[in-house]
């Protein structure tokens, strides 16, 4: 389509639109893909806003001053690629469904808080044999040989201690059972 095409009534016509986009559709759309990262969509899109301009602004295709129009589209195309890379990047990231049933699911802080509270409630209702196991294997991170040499006794009694200290813990923490295993 050449700047001297017929305009009706001040507007671009419906038959002078398609003929537009047949004929500067493909390189517009070669050009938004590249400036859209490859978003497929995102550049369609901007075809159709670019087309959308130009019925807008009837007064641009039909200036003398060049023989094509294609630069100015190429010009419009390109800014409003432009105006919606920093609309995005003015934005949070916009996350897609699949990205959210994936997530994983993460506590709050003051669930938490009343988990360690629960937990520590029980642990004060473990004798002081298991309690003192309890504490070294599972709290501060001792191996069985480490806990047996502190406490001067046997690997297997710390195993066998620690072992009815989380099986006494299940039946005080019935909700908890599932994270104790």
């Amino acid at each position: 389509m050449t700047a001297g095409s017929t305009l009706m009534n001040g507007t671009t016509a419906e038959h002078e639109l398609v003929a537009l986009q047949r004929e500067h559709g493909r390189p517009l759309f070669a050009l938004l893909l590249r400036l859209c990262d490859g978003d497929r969509q995102r550049a369609e899109d901007l075809v159709q806003e670019t087309l959308v301009r130009a019925w807008q602004h009837p007064e641009a295709l039909r200036a003398d001053d060049f023989d094509s129009v294609r630069p100015w589209l190429m010009t419009v195309a390109r800014r409003l690629a432009i105006d919606a890379r920093r609309a995005r990047q003015a934005r949070p990231p916009e996350v897609g469904d699949a990205v959210l049933e994936n997530a994983r699911v993460i506590s709050d802080h003051a669930e938490r808080a009343a988990a360690m509270l629960d937990v520590r409630e029980a642990v004060k209702t473990l004798t002081p044999q298991h309690r003192e196991v309890l504490v070294l294997v599972y709290f501060q991170g001792a191996s069985v040989a480490e806990a047996a040499t502190a406490l001067g006794i046997p690997p297997g009694t710390v195993k066998s201690r620690a072992y009815y200290a989380l099986r006494a813990l299940r039946r005080v923490l019935p909700g908890y059972a599932a994270d104790l295993r």
